[in-house]
Parts: C-alpha cells; structure tokens; sequence
C-alpha cells in the first residue's frame, strides 16, 4: 500500500513539473512580434536600409537649421515642418550629443513672439514651449497648433537646449542671428507660404 502511494505521489509531481514548464504560446509570441515589425517598419525604407526619423524629417522640412552647442560646435539640427495645421519642431542631436532641456519660442514675428529682458537677451525660463509632444535622448519633437491665417505669415522663432556632449555639458542655440542683447542667444525665421500643407512640396510629413 505504502509503494501504491509513493507511486501515485511521483506521479502527480510529474504531471504538476510538465505543465508549470508549458512554453510561451505561438499566438503570444506573434503578438510581441507584430509589435516589434511595426516600429521597424517606420524606420526601413524600399531597400531595407535603416533610416533615422531626423534624416526624414529634414529632407521634408521648409526650414531646418543647424544647433550650435557652446558657440564652437555642430551638436545637431532643429527643423520646422507644418503637418496638418499643425507646427512640427524637431530637435534632433548627432550621435556624440544627447539632448536634455529645451526651450521654445515661437510667433508671428510682428507680435512680441520672445520675452526678452531689459537688454534685449531672451528670458529662456519664461519661452512658452518646455514640455515636448515627444522626447528621446537625440530627438525632441513639439506639436503646436497654428492659428487660423498663418499662410504667408513670417514666424521667427528660437530653440535653446541643455546637451551633453563629448567635452561635458553644453548650451545650445538654433543657429540664425543674434539678439540686440549682448548674449550669443539667437533667432531664426521663415514665411509659412515655404511649407505649405497640401502635399505639394516638402514641408508635409
């Protein structure tokens, strides 16, 4: 009887240790999979090349300009594009840099579209745009509604960051030109009938 139950135990251990060692589904791992082919997809062109969105995103840009990290070096770009009555900001940092704060503003340039101090240098924590629609270490993206009337307007805008870079931490400047102040802080611009919204040149996504 004693022999009876051991092997009836030894039984239902084996059966408990097969089932708690069952694999992952095949409908599980599809779904992970799928997942994964989604976000490759965005990123591989016609021939299976991997592509950076930045690279995308500049060559259909109406203006894209160059980041100058502590007034000596390239440390990546910021590009404006307009996607469905929308402003698209990106700041995207080359592969020695990554971004950290940014700071944002942007307007109608006949407005008073900067706060500026007394002497005429931007006030960067009053620039109404810090937090980002979307953030990674190289690339920061701002969604920003346009008015109504905005065609064949000239916006200026200026784009600041916090980056680190090979030689440490580094303030950086959309490149354009200098404030009355007497800071390096500058400023760029550009007339929204360059990137129209309709498909029919490359300021559309």
């Amino acid at each position: 009887m004693k022999n009876k139950m051991t092997l009836l135990a030894s039984f239902a251990l084996t059966i408990f240790l097969a089932c708690s060692n069952e694999p992952i589904s095949d409908e599980k791992e599809l779904t992970k999979f799928d997942a994964t082919d989604e976000i490759i997809d965005d990123t591989v062109n016609v021939d299976g090349n991997v592509e950076s969105s930045s690279s995308e995103s500049e060559d259909e840009s109406c203006v894209t300009t160059t980041l100058v990290a502590g007034q000596h070096h390239q440390a990546g770009t910021v590009s404006i594009a307009i996607v469905d009555g929308n402003l698209v900001v990106t700041y995207y940092a080359t592969d020695d840099w990554t971004l950290g704060t940014t700071h944002l503003s942007i307007g109608n340039c006949s407005d008073d579209w900067v706060p500026l101090n007394g002497a005429g240098n931007p006030q960067i924590g009053q620039f109404e745009f810090t937090e980002p629609s979307s953030i990674t270490d190289n690339e920061v993206i701002y969604i920003i509604a346009l008015p109504d009337g905005f065609e064949g307007q000239d916006y200026c805008f200026s784009a600041h960051a916090e980056v680190q870079g090979p030689s440490g931490g580094e303030t950086v400047w959309a490149e354009g030109q200098q404030f009355s102040g007497n800071s390096w802080a500058m400023y760029d611009e550009f007339n929204t009938s360059d990137c129209t919204d309709d498909g029919s040149n490359g300021g559309v996504f």
